[in-house]
């Protein structure tokens, strides 16, 4: 098993949803194929199609996901997809430039002169070495001077004449992010951040006493479902549209519109909803709800309903 880089934007050649599968040309398989069982990281360059004039991308790390199993594309001889354990992709809370405060993350794409390799750079599936995989993964989960939740585990005192384990043996980052509580304030803090702390279905930006933003991250797909820890798999919402919505009371179609259950959404809580029975979406269109997880909100959530709009 190994790590990589696999690097991911909008085109007609490639048939990409990184929290599900990961398309690409022979290639790379095999370097695709020494990360199956292993984790990877998400990376999107600055052209976000396959024009060579385009912009628009973030030029940034934004996630990371497991590798399962390779298949061949059936429809394209010469290319495959990399198939993804939804469950582990995870969205990091802000997404990394590929130069860090002491260069570039991966160290084969800095020539001797400090410029950028282009060659290496160009390469859209990139093998890393554990430390630069380290390095990215803890540069993408910041600690939010919001969240005052407790740590994912528990601190553990040790016994009579047992010594504390040294600060140089705590878990690696990456075997954090593979525990449910950090999971959940790592979603919660990234999918605040893309709505701006407001709720998706009302624009209601509420805060307590603490100035805490008591705005809630839902999942659309949910995580019993498989469901990915995704910002596009995310909606802030309040407390009582997250009840509606997990409940499939509330759904949205793919063109943001709000759908409502029949008699089961009371008169008082559909006046909150946006004026315009839209969904409020992120600022960024990279973080928007992928119609993939909004189908399946609408087919099995919310399914066998009746609709009033």
């Amino acid at each position: 098993m190994a790590r990589a880089v696999f690097t991911t934007k909008l085109s007609a050649a490639y048939d990409d949803v990184p929290e599900e599968f990961y398309h690409f040309p022979r290639t790379y398989l095999r370097t695709v194929e020494s990360t199956v069982g292993d984790t990877i990281i998400y990376y999107e360059p600055r052209r976000a199609s396959a024009d060579l004039s385009s912009r628009g991308g973030r030029q940034s790390y934004f996630a990371i996901a497991q590798v399962k199993d390779i298949k061949p594309d059936q429809k394209a001889e010469g290319l495959f997809y990399a198939l993804i354990d939804s469950p582990t992709y995870l969205s990091f809370d802000t997404p990394v430039p590929f130069r860090g405060p002491g260069g570039t993350y991966e160290t084969q794409l800095t020539r001797e002169d400090g410029g950028t390799s282009k060659g290496a750079f160009g390469r859209a599936v990139r093998s890393i070495s554990e430390t630069e995989f380290q390095a990215i993964v803890s540069a993408g989960f910041r600690e939010d001077p919001w969240d005052t939740s407790p740590p994912a585990e528990p601190a553990i005192q040790p016994g009579p004449g047992v010594q504390e384990e040294p600060a140089a043996f705590l878990r690696p980052m990456v075997e954090q992010t593979s525990l449910r509580p950090f999971r959940d304030i790592a979603f919660r803090r990234a999918v605040r951040r893309a709505y701006d702390n407001r709720c998706a279905l009302t624009g209601l930006a509420l805060v307590n006493g603490g100035g805490r933003p008591e705005v809630q991250a839902a999942h659309i797909k949910p995580v019993a479902h498989a469901g990915p820890d995704s910002i596009r798999n995310g909606l802030a919402l309040s407390g009582t549209m997250h009840w509606l919505f997990d409940r499939g009371l509330i759904t949205v179609d793919e063109g943001w519109k709000i759908h409502l259950a029949e008699e089961a959404v009371p008169a008082p809580v559909r006046g909150l909803l946006n004026p315009d029975g839209g969904l409020r979406v992120p600022a960024d269109s990279s973080d928007w709800p992928h119609p993939l997880f909004l189908k399946h909100h609408r087919e099995v959530v919310a399914a066998g309903k009746a609709w009033l709009g």
